[in-house]
């Protein structure tokens, strides 16, 4: 069986537009939390509490954050990055009807996995793996690996889908067939 393997973050989402209500919601300058924000970002996604995040961030920028600020920050967070693009959502609908198999692997914390599988799109997905589920992400090789392992597939039976560089190397050091995310007419172009 051949699987369509697709990222999640600006690749089926459109970017988050949540970075200046995070800010003002954490009271700190938005220059000075979205760099906190992203390069804190890793551990979240290997597995990171939501809490832990947030304090980490909040020690960046100066601002405590408690368990409801957390609670609070997480809702506004997962709800920035939940808006598929249309084209995205267009490609994954024509391609679950064609019956491609499609799987999902997505450097995503817990509470956006958990919110994930709520979504209405997630049925299109055979399978959805997640790295703060698993421990590990993006590229590291093990996730790769247990992404092969939960397809029951070889890595030539894979074509991934990635908005960044070093997740779409990353796969292809294991073989698997991987290409940068230029938008779903790009992809449906390499699918053939």
């Amino acid at each position: 069986m051949n699987w369509i393997v697709f990222d999640y973050g600006e690749v089926l989402s459109k970017r988050t537009v949540a970075l200046p209500k995070l800010a003002a919601t954490l009271g700190a300058q938005p220059a000075e939390f979205e760099s906190a924000y992203w390069e804190l970002r890793p551990p979240l996604d290997a597995g990171w509490s939501d809490l832990e995040y947030w304090r980490a961030v909040g020690d960046r920028v100066g601002v405590p954050v408690d368990e409801a600020r957390s609670e609070e920050l997480t809702a506004i967070d997962v709800e920035g990055w939940g808006h598929l693009e249309p084209s995205s959502k267009e490609l994954l609908e024509a391609l679950s009807e064609a019956g491609a198999a499609l799987a999902l692997l997505s450097n995503a914390p817990v509470s956006f996995s958990r919110w994930a599988r709520e979504q209405d799109w997630m049925r299109h997905f055979r399978v959805a793996l997640f790295s703060a589920e698993l421990g590990c992400a993006k590229p590291e090789p093990e996730i790769y690996r247990i992404l092969l392992d939960r397809l029951g597939a070889a890595p030539e039976d894979c074509l991934f889908f990635d908005d960044r560089q070093s997740n779409v190397d990353g796969a292809r050091a294991l073989g698997i067939k991987a290409h940068v995310w230029h938008g779903a007419e790009a992809a449906q172009a390499a699918l053939g």
